[in-house]
């Protein structure tokens, strides 16, 4: 999914229907290395798969802290 892809004006967090932002990877490493939709408010992560974004509630991951600080540096713009 590209930053300029217009179905990211449309999706919602399915938890409180609020924007996600896109999560591109910015290098090959560990957990947070794949693109991903992202909710800063619940600290959520939603995968996107073979680009379909994942957006049942089950589907999303709670995330700690340090790796919200780290997705907010990552989110595109």
């Amino acid at each position: 999914m590209k930053p300029d892809d217009p179905l990211l004006r449309i999706l919602a967090c399915p938890l409180d229907k609020g924007p996600l932002h896109l999560v591109v990877p910015d290098e090959p490493s560990a957990r947070t290395a794949a693109e991903a939709l992202y909710n800063p408010r619940l600290h959520r992560r939603y995968p996107i798969v073979d680009g379909i974004p994942q957006l049942l509630p089950a589907s999303g991951e709670q995330i700690s802290d340090d790796e919200h600080e780290e997705l907010l540096k990552r989110m595109a713009p």
